[in-house]
């Protein structure tokens, strides 16, 4: 197959950094992305897209949940597909997948109440880290302390909080001692892993975390492909925490941020991600 004539879609919202290394690296490779705008996109049940794959980069996780979902319905494939979108995007899925898989992770709790949701904090023990079960970047995350700050943060959530908030996501806190791991896993590889340290107790690089160098490890790239695995596979981003008893996971990531990544880890990210996408056309 030429390579120069497959069609490659590139769903996304606002062109950031990493759509533009992306593009680039597909270019180098030979072919000329089609680029589809979520914003814009009109999804017809009955016509075929005219494209071979589709490479899922949308900021709005229920545009590219839904999105994902029709493009497969009219046969193309998804990277990433609509099951790892969606387990990914949704943490209570996420922790689902892992447990049945055996992996290591975080001790959680999942209330549906807000009395309920107290119990389990005090069940689990102060402190614990109060999620929302769908979001990203570090955001609406509480480190809680004490009782106190439970029945605070739980009523607030309660009264002014949506239908998400509405699922208590309660997860152990874990002392990260300044950072956590970051692992980038294409296919069958985990490709590349940064450390992300920050003296705040959030070590996101969205929340101003600084990115570091850290080496793929047999430990570290056993535990991010059986993690990648667990949730369905494809181009995956999987959060770390070292802990006394070893490595656990603590999130996986499906439309994955790396442009603080390339330079520290010495290795051209998206051109791997371009490379995996065009090899799965050609199989």
């Amino acid at each position: 197959m030429n390579v120069g004539s497959l069609k490659i879609g590139l769903l996304h919202s606002l062109i950031r950094k990493e759509e533009k290394l992306l593009i680039e690296a597909f270019r180098k490779a030979g072919v000329e992305p089609i680029m589809i705008d979520d914003r814009k996109l009109i999804m017809d049940f009955h016509s075929a897209p005219g494209i071979d794959i589709l490479v899922e980069r949308s900021i709005n996780h229920s545009r590219a949940l839904h999105a994902l979902r029709l493009f497969e319905s009219a046969g193309v494939h998804c990277v990433n597909s609509h099951k790892v979108s969606q387990i990914c995007g949704d943490k209570l899925l996420t922790t689902a997948a892992l447990k049945d898989n055996g992996i290591a992770q975080p001790k959680c709790r999942v209330a549906f109440t807000e009395e309920s949701a107290l119990e389990a904090i005090e069940e689990l023990g102060y402190p614990v880290v109060l999620k929302p079960a769908v979001g990203s970047w570090g955001r609406l995350l509480s480190k809680i302390n004490d009782r106190d700050s439970a029945e605070t943060v739980l009523e607030h959530k309660t009264v002014l909080g949506s239908y998400h908030h509405s699922i208590f996501y309660i997860q152990q806190y874990v002392e990260k001692k300044g950072r956590d791991i970051r692992s980038f896993v294409v296919g069958d590889d985990c490709i590349a892993a940064i450390y992300r340290s920050s003296d705040h107790w959030i070590t996101n690089t969205a929340r101003g975390a600084t990115a570091s160098k850290c080496d793929v490890t047999p430990e570290v790239a056993e535990i991010s492909l059986a993690a990648a695995k667990a949730v369905g596979g494809g181009i995956v981003a999987v959060d770390l925490f070292e802990s006394d008893d070893g490595l656990l996971v603590n999130e996986v990531n499906y439309t994955m941020e790396f442009r603080n990544s390339i330079d520290t880890t010495g290795i051209d990210i998206p051109q791997v991600v371009a490379n995996y996408v065009i090899g799965l056309v050609k199989q």
